[in-house]
């Protein structure tokens, strides 16, 4: 195809898309206001209780029901309508930011109550996102799905910036209950972008109407055979369990390590969403599938350095500038990695396939925050996090030499074009 339509950056023609346009005009206030909460909890769990072991006890609250019920909701968004789940998964959302902002002003809020509600997100969380995997590569053409998908992640990860940012100064005057009102209005800006919203439901005639588990199960072996899938969810995997949950365990770092204390924290959970967002930018404006597989191991291997790096220092601002390295890093090969996958997927296996990134990247750092939670009360934040880096690095030597195959089925168009052309 050519024409105007066509030559405008990718960015461009994504954002011109009314209903892709919409949804994200939704998901930015529910993203920046969900940071603000974010870190608002994190404090308030180290307030309550001075100890790395219950912030992995609340990252593991938030995060873990995903190990469960994401291949679940996989299936299920596989089956219906997605607009339709995510619109009573982020009226659940906005229920629970309701009942923080409650508890916060009220004086109630325990570390046991804080962990329930929090408990709450991680049960809705995994179809909520579901449904967006879902939702995002049906709003726009299959050629603009890698800045689609980056564009969506710059969104998240600039509002992991923006959102801290704004906590930092709310917090100070109105306490952490000020953070927790916020998302309750943000949530609920999303839950009427997402009413107003309107898309064709999929197709789902040849949708088998079995035993759900069984669709799950269907979804694994479908990843467990290919020969790009399978690498791409190790990589993901290692990065979640050994790197990520140095974000869940921020509030330590900054109590402990660095004596930052609240605004510490902010500053460097907001390095790491300034990083972040650079990576999601830069593989939207990049715009193609040619050579993402090289750029998924790339940010692997630069994300275990950042991390090597960060522990290495007990001074805050070196630390803010290794945490946004680590944030760049680590979205440019969650990003790269999700772009590939949905170009890999079969579009009947997308919900199932798409669960499994969710269930590794959101579900994984719930066990690696508990483990690094009760590592770093023996030993202590710095060398958990360094050893965790190094087992990371011994993932990603395992996967270079399979890199050739990994590129032939993840790039396969990419790979064809490059033939017909030394064949030319």
């Amino acid at each position: 195809m050519t024409g105007p339509a066509s030559s405008r950056p990718p960015i461009l023609r994504c954002l011109s898309n009314g209903k892709y346009a919409l949804m994200e005009g939704g998901f930015f206030p529910n993203y920046a206001t969900g940071w603000m909460q974010r870190v608002g909890a994190g404090w308030l769990a180290w307030e309550l209780s001075e100890s790395p072991v219950w912030l992995g006890v609340i990252a593991a609250a938030d995060l873990a029901p995903t190990l469960v019920l994401a291949p679940i909701a996989g299936a299920f968004t596989d089956r219906v309508n997605p607009l339709r789940v995510i619109r009573a998964a982020q009226a659940g959302l906005w229920l629970q930011a309701c009942a923080m902002a409650l508890f916060a002003y009220m004086g109630w809020m325990t570390i046991e109550i804080l962990f329930a509600l929090t408990f709450l997100v991680g049960l809705v969380y995994p179809f909520h996102s579901s449904a967006r995997q879902s939702l995002i590569p049906a709003a726009v053409p299959r050629a603009d799905f890698a800045s689609a998908i980056a564009l969506d992640s710059a969104s998240y990860h600039a509002n992991r910036f923006i959102g801290p940012a704004l906590a930092a100064l709310v917090i100070p005057v109105w306490g952490v209950f000020g953070c927790f009102l916020a998302h309750m209005l943000g949530s609920a800006l999303c839950l009427l972008a997402l009413a107003i919203l309107r898309m064709p439901p999929p197709d789902r005639s040849g949708v088998r109407r079995g035993a759900l588990f069984a669709d799950v199960l269907e979804g694994l072996s479908y990843a467990r055979r290919h020969a790009g899938l399978l690498p791409l969810l190790c990589m993901l995997t290692a990065a979640s369990l050994f790197a990520r949950p140095l974000q869940d365990m921020l509030p330590g770092f900054a109590g402990a390590v660095f004596e930052g204390g609240a605004q510490g924290l902010a500053w460097l959970t907001s390095s790491i969403g300034i990083g972040a967002m650079c990576g999601a930018v830069f593989i939207a404006t990049r715009g193609r599938l040619t050579g993402l597989t090289n750029v998924a191991l790339m940010g692997f291997a630069s994300l275990s350095l950042a991390t090597l790096g960060f522990t290495a220092t007990d001074h805050l601002w070196v630390a803010v500038a290794f945490g946004m390295a680590s944030g760049f890093t680590i979205n440019v090969m969650s990003t790269s990695t999700q772009t590939l996958m949905q170009h890999a997927v079969d579009d009947r296996m997308r919900g199932r396939v798409m669960s499994l990134y969710m269930l590794i990247f959101r579900g994984m750092p719930a066990l690696g925050a508990l483990a690094a939670g009760l590592a770093g009360d023996a030993f202590g934040l710095r060398p958990t996090f360094a050893a965790g880096a190094c087992l990371s690095l011994a993932v990603l030597f395992f996967l270079l030499p399979r890199r050739a195959r990994m590129i032939a089925e993840l790039e396969p168009r990419a790979s064809a074009s490059a033939q017909t052309k030394a064949g030319g």
